[in-house]
């Protein structure tokens, strides 16, 4: 784990974005359900993911199936005071809970999580993203995520069972692959 992302482990603990019967496990590396099947990465996952992503300070940051919103306030950490990420969530009462805890935890007055529109894959409408992380695995690479991200952006998405890292750089565009895993489905649509 880089030392920003273990700063950001130290200053947003797991504990606080969990359903308070699930909270004595909250330093156990494995995910943990929340609410209708969804479930609260597991921590070495989530540092893998933090790590791929490369976050920096004043980056503008997508936060894809946001869940309980610990991703959200770990992202919000590493982009400081100047950057700002979004965190969308399909299911309306995750999305405010983890807003909710966010507006407990923080002050993280650079993050806010939204419930997702329907039929729209992540928020294109505030594109373009420095960084996009998808916590929730893709059939295949959505495009239209990948329309999101900026000149210099990256995106790190489970694919088919694949942590997949996309990196636009140069006007090109790569995708590398990082190890199997296994996450909740992307809902698409």
């Amino acid at each position: 784990m880089s030392p920003s992302v273990q700063s950001a482990f130290d200053a947003v603990p797991r504990i606080e974005f969990l359903p308070r019967g699930m909270r004595k496990f909250w330093q156990s590396d494995r995910p943990l359900p929340l609410v209708q099947g969804q479930t609260n990465s597991q921590p070495s996952t989530v540092a893998a993911m933090l790590d791929l992503l490369d976050v920096r300070p004043g980056h503008r940051v997508l936060d894809v199936g946001a869940g309980s919103g610990w991703t959200t306030a770990l992202l919000a950490h590493l982009v400081g005071r100047d950057g700002f990420v979004l965190g969308v969530e399909r299911i309306a009462v995750l999305a405010l809970g983890a807003q909710d805890t966010l507006d407990g935890t923080g002050p993280w007055p650079q993050a806010e999580v939204r419930v997702a529109t329907p039929g729209v894959l992540g928020a294109p409408a505030e594109a373009p993203f420095d960084r996009i992380l998808v916590s929730a695995e893709a059939k295949k690479l959505p495009r239209s995520l990948v329309k999101q991200l900026g000149p210099e952006g990256i995106m790190v998405i489970p694919v088919d069972g694949v942590m997949t890292k996309v990196e636009r750089r140069d006007g090109t565009t790569n995708i590398t692959q990082h190890g199997l895993y296994v996450f909740v489905p992307l809902i698409e649509d």
